[in-house]
């Protein structure tokens, strides 16, 4: 990378002001600190530019052109060789669906998976989630208070079933998914070595063959599934390939159920916290679609995301070259004091909480937004309603994977002994 030879602009880089890539416990002090004294730094130890405030990574966002999304889901170690013998005699071809893909082509492939993302949908599976969401605390109710964790017993299963009936799947290979999808953050945004990585690549080779196989089965067989939707589009002469399709499918099995079980699981953990803002959600349940957007500001399941320069530029004043890797994070930008009064307090009645950067900006805002908040709010809702005496249980000891892109709890414990009604 051209920066790298070059030489890094600040002596020791983004660490000089105390950021650490992977490490997701509690960030929000060293992006503070990088929005204040280096806004646009190179980190030698990623090998990326990393832009902390708010107007800067919008604009970045909004310029696929000078800013290209080829790289966003690049591995950011390199695969070690064992790894990438796996994988290539595996068969595993997989791409983005959309997300790293740039104009026509994520235009035409985009164009067409909106159209099966349908209101109807979304209308057919709101009674299907809210009776999942009731079934999973209810059983964590009745197992009692001494080892009840949200994350595990609620958000972990929920948004794997929403996922997997959208798409046409067997609802048995929850965890067959849910070990793919950790083995697909790992090896794409964690920091491995060549031999962790070797187990993770199995599971890729398996996850890919599974999303080709779904398209095989949607020709054969059809059905009333985004799967068979997009088949169907493709004979009706919508330009998008079976590969696509797979390509599809490998990202929105991921996508679409490992940040919603973090939202869930996050937005627990800030507001069962916080016992004064609860209240006044059980107390006005209209305010929970607002509290969902400051959550996603406050702790978003998402924290940062990569771009490339494909020319000369510049951000924040600091000279970019062609080539060049950008980290955005936008877990800094949805607490820079230039937009947001008091970043750092969780404020359920923010006007402007959803003005945050979670789900992108641009051309390549998150197409599942709608479900993923949908869910959110349906979990919400039922906590309130069944079990609104929950209590965060040790909230400041919960740990965080290790991940340069995404905040993930470990565990959500709660507890309700004394304070059930």
């Amino acid at each position: 990378m051209s920066s790298t030879t070059s030489g890094c602009p600040v002596a020791h880089g983004a660490a000089a002001h105390g950021y650490e890539p992977f490490e997701m416990k509690n960030p929000f002090p060293s992006y503070a600190r990088l929005r204040d004294e280096a806004p646009v730094v190179f980190d030698e130890r990623v090998g990326l530019w990393i832009v902390t405030r708010y107007y800067d990574i919008k604009a970045v966002f909004n310029d696929w052109e000078t800013f290209s999304s080829e790289n966003a889901q690049a591995p950011v170690r390199e695969r070690g060789a064992e790894a990438k013998r796996i994988m290539t005699e595996g068969g595993f071809t997989a791409y983005s669906g959309l997300s790293a893909r740039t104009p026509p082509t994520h235009t035409r492939i985009r164009s067409v998976v909106q159209r099966a993302f349908t209101p109807r949908r979304y209308k057919v599976l709101e009674p299907f989630i809210r009776e999942n969401v009731a079934r999973l605390i209810d059983g964590m109710l009745e197992r009692g208070a001494s080892d009840a964790d949200i994350l595990r017993d609620v958000a972990y299963e929920l948004p794997t079933i929403t996922i997997l009936t959208l798409i046409g799947e067997d609802l048995a290979r929850i965890d067959d998914y849910k070990r793919w999808s950790d083995s697909r953050a790992a090896m794409t945004w964690g920091d491995l070595s060549d031999e962790e990585q070797v187990p993770h690549a199995h599971n890729l080779v398996e996850y890919w063959q599974q999303c080709l196989a779904l398209v095989e089965r949607a020709h054969r067989e059809g059905g009333d599934n985004l799967v068979a939707d997009l088949v169907r589009a493709q004979d009706e002469g919508a330009e998008i390939t079976d590969h696509e399709i797979a390509s599809v499918c490998y990202s929105l099995l991921f996508a679409g159920h490992e940040t919603t079980t973090t939202l869930i699981t996050n937005a627990c953990r800030v507001l069962l916290a916080d016992r004064k803002q609860w209240q006044e959600i059980l107390d006005d349940p209209k305010l929970i679609p607002g509290a969902i957007d400051e959550v996603l500001r406050y702790s978003g399941s998402i924290v940062a995301w990569r771009r490339k320069a494909t020319r000369d530029t510049e951000v924040g004043g600091v000279a970019i070259k062609e080539g060049d890797g950008l980290l955005l994070v936008m877990g800094s930008a949805n607490r820079d004091e230039s937009h947001f009064e008091n970043p750092d307090e969780l404020d359920i009645h923010r006007k402007n909480a959803r003005e945050h950067l979670s789900f992108g900006f641009g051309i390549h805002y998150c197409l599942g937004n709608m479900l993923a908040k949908l869910q959110a709010k349906i979990a919400l809702e039922e906590i309130a309603t069944r079990a609104p005496y929950l209590e965060a249980d040790r909230p400041e000891d919960i740990e965080f994977r290790e991940n340069i892109s995404f905040r993930v709890p470990t565990s959500m414990p709660v507890t309700w002994e004394g304070a059930r009604a």
